[in-house]
């Protein structure tokens, strides 16, 4: 297997091409989860892989509770299916709250002040009550809880992982929490083992072909506990030995790759990039800096047959967005065509129209 034919493999297993899915919730429960700090973004990679889905029939199903957005695996924000919420958390919130202990320090947070703060949040989001973070500020103010220095993200990160609370409804465009036990009443758990097992199967399912290391960093889990994950279900799974790495993945939904010119538009931390370790299988060095901040953020991509060829942004004004795309290299006039149809495409998406300015670039 080659670089390239990898990549084309892991676009049909993230479902970026030939999906399968019909729901967000279908989806993340298939992929496990998707990171999701950046909301907007994260609600067009779900967009990328169902078909005819919109933003407003996505956040349909998170005002619902269908999919839920909270800190898991990764000390980030990711979005996850109702379902799969509560094992998750069992399974990665202890490692995420050791990566935490610094900052705890720092901020002078003890578990006692986590005790508290809990508690308050349980008390003013009682009865299914959903409340922003600038309302909930208010609340703290009330009981003398500091939130000050970035104490307030830490506050309600740890609420997250302790099951307190998650993401409620969005009210007037803004994002709000919730109580966890009123958005998702029935709880779903299983043994460490069972978690591991499944985790380790959605993985290399929907992001195959993968390496234990990416494995380890998609995860946040300890390479001892990823391995052994990945030592249970290997017997079901296909290997390919490149250089001296070990892909794992599932036998492909379609048996043949698309070989015509293949062009999307990818969002910000997207996990088509964010969620391997190594990303030079799809991301070319020389481009890895245009690409990713040196502080770490990941910009939304253009990709051209599984590569990444360019960034993209965009500005929202009224009903319209303006798309600017820069490229790395010079295209095809066919490969233009398909850059415009799939900014048509989210444009449908977000119910807007659409202004493309494509930049630093000469067709041939």
């Amino acid at each position: 297997m080659t670089f390239p034919e990898l990549s084309r493999l892991r676009m049909l297993n993230q479902q970026i091409e030939g999906s399968v899915c019909t729901s967000p919730k279908e989806l993340l429960s298939s992929m496990g989860a998707i990171q999701a700090q950046d909301f907007a973004m994260a609600k067009w990679a779900i967009g990328q892989r169902i078909p005819d889905s919109t933003r407003l029939s996505i956040e349909t199903a998170y005002d619902a509770g269908n999919i839920i957005r909270t800190h898991l695996m990764r000390p980030t924000w990711h979005l996850v299916s109702s379902d799969d919420i509560y094992w998750m958390l069992e399974l990665t919130a202890p490692q995420i709250r050791k990566i935490l202990n610094t900052n705890d320090k720092r901020f002078e947070l003890t578990d006692q002040i986590y005790a508290k703060t809990n508690t308050v949040l349980e008390n003013v989001l009682s009865n299914n009550c959903s409340m922003t973070r600038e309302e909930l500020v208010q609340e703290f103010e009330n009981v003398h809880i500091r939130t000050d220095e970035n104490r307030l993200s830490h506050i309600l990160m740890r609420a997250e992982l302790d099951g307190v609370v998650c993401s409620g409804p969005i009210r007037k465009n803004k994002l709000t929490y919730a109580l966890l036990a009123d958005r998702v009443p029935l709880k779903k758990t299983g043994t460490r083992d069972e978690s591991l097992f499944t985790l380790a199967g959605r993985y290399f399912s929907s992001h195959g072909p993968a390496t234990l290391r990416d494995f380890v960093w998609w995860s946040g889990l300890g390479v001892t506990e990823a391995r052994k994950a990945l030592e249970m279900i290997k017997a079901g799974f296909l290997s390919e030995t490149i250089g001296t790495e070990t892909y794992w993945f599932a036998e492909p939904m379609k048996k043949t790759l698309p070989f015509t010119p293949s062009v999307h538009l990818l969002p910000a931390y997207d996990e088509y990039l964010i969620s391997y370790a190594n990303r030079s299988a799809a991301l070319a060095i020389v481009n890895n800096k245009k690409t990713i901040s040196d502080n770490g953020i990941f910009r939304p991509v253009i990709v051209i047959d599984g590569q990444v060829e360019g960034i993209w942004k965009r500005t929202t004004i009224k009903d319209k967005v303006k798309i600017e795309t820069s490229h790395f290299k010079v295209h095809d006039s066919e490969t233009i065509r398909s850059l415009k149809q799939e900014a048509t495409r989210y444009g449908i998406f977000l119910d807007k129209k659409i202004d493309l300015v494509i930049q630093d670039l000469t067709l041939v």
